[in-house]
């Protein structure tokens, strides 16, 4: 691949929604900015290989796709005047300016379906198309594409404000921010390139840093830290590889490390949350790295706690999982089997451990057809080797 066109897609896999950002901030159209983007984008396809790769490509992709807005616009008011424009602009080498927690934000306003907020930031800040959005929730990309223009449109029509709102109207849209930046991790966390994986760190990072009284803030960062520094361990040889059987050597050290402090602040502003339960849930797994046994106790007590404060599906099978370590795959099947069948259908985790149990249980026939709908619903490579083994292991059993 000739270097410049991987110049060109390199820039848009890390600073897509920064540039959106920025792009945006004036009108609140953030369709047009994104139609702006794309021409940009397809500038630099052409024109990178023939003139080089420019010094600061954010800047230039900005200065293209904010003429290409003006050209169009130029007669809607709406548009601040071109000498309004950022001084980047007129300065190239300048750095462009992060304003992605700014677009998450405005994502979030109360103007938009609050089931939109999460769906909304995965595709202007961190880039996801409608089908993999739909696919984290089960949704058709038609279906989600039409919501996404909805949402988009509604932004224009109010002219949100690309601004941090006040105090009192700050905290539910950073729950939803929050909960945007743990998506883009969940939908990246098993690709290679873990791309969104960093994106999400890096926003975790930022908004720590922005909050850092924000106990739930530092909380996720922690989170994602700890997450992070697993990435190397978790697909080995093309297969995935569960988090109790992993190497720690394969770990990141220092991501863990900073990881543990983030938490330690967190902890010490005394505002309990989900995150922060997350994030200790898995304080617990890294103390492995210091040659630890883990604490299967321990880690049941703080899932008990996420389960009775945040009683998602995923908490209630994290917590199946750490007490059949206690006390058996009985304990394990028994939470499985309290769970809404309908909610549980058709979602792998759920599969996969409930065919884990079985097996252990020595009802093998009930494991293989387990596992069988879990590969059903998996998607990913390395997790699809992981499980077919499995499945192939209790099937010469039978």
């Amino acid at each position: 691949m000739n270097n410049a066109v991987r110049a060109a897609e390199n820039v848009a896999r890390a600073s897509y929604g920064r540039l959106l950002a920025i792009l945006a901030s004036r009108s609140s159209d953030i369709a047009s900015a994104e139609d702006a983007l794309s021409e940009a984008f397809s500038k630099a396809l052409t024109l990178w290989p023939r003139d080089g790769v420019p010094d600061n490509p954010d800047a230039w992709l900005v200065r293209v796709a904010r003429n290409r807005l003006i050209d169009g616009q130029r007669r809607n008011a709406k548009l601040a005047p071109e000498d309004d424009m950022p001084e980047l602009i007129a300065e190239p080498e300048t750095i462009v300016p992060d304003k992605r927690l700014h677009l998450m934000l405005v994502c979030a306003h109360p103007a938009i379906d609050p089931k939109m907020h999460t769906p909304l930031m995965l595709q202007c800040v961190m880039g996801l198309d409608a089908e993999q959005i739909g696919q984290a929730f089960l949704v058709p990309k038609a279906t989600m594409a039409q919501r996404l223009v909805r949402a988009k449109t509604k932004i224009k029509a109010n002219a949100v404000p690309f601004a941090i709102p006040a105090n009192d109207k700050l905290s539910p849209r950073l729950e939803a921010v929050m909960e945007a930046i743990y998506g883009a991790y969940s939908v990246d966390w098993l690709e290679t390139g873990d791309d969104l994986g960093k994106e999400a760190l890096f926003l975790g990072d930022v908004l720590s840093a922005q909050l850092p009284n924000n106990a739930e803030a530092l909380g996720l960062a922690a989170l994602l830290g700890f997450a992070a520094a697993r990435r190397d361990a978790r697909i080995v040889d093309g297969e995935f590889v569960p988090l109790d059987a992993q190497n720690p050597a394969l770990w990141n050290e220092p991501l863990i490390r900073g990881a543990q402090a983030m938490l330690r602040r967190a902890s010490a502003l005394g505002q309990i949350g989900r995150f922060q339960l997350e994030a200790a849930i898995q304080a617990i797994h890294a103390r492995r790295i210091d040659n630890e046994l883990m604490d299967w106790r321990g880690a049941t007590q703080l899932y008990a706690g996420l389960c009775q404060l945040y009683p998602t599906l995923g908490a209630q099978i994290g917590y199946a999982v750490a007490l059949s370590h206690l006390h058996g795959p009985d304990a394990g099947i028994a939470v499985l089997d309290a769970l809404p069948k309908t909610q549980v259908a058709g979602l792998q985790s759920y599969h996969a451990t409930r065919a884990h149990f079985l097996a252990e249980q020595g009802k093998l026939d009930d494991a293989a057809k387990s596992y069988e709908t879990a590969l059903a619903l998996t998607f990913q490579p390395a997790l699809r080797v992981f499980l077919q083994e499995k499945q192939s292991a209790i099937v010469a059993q039978l």
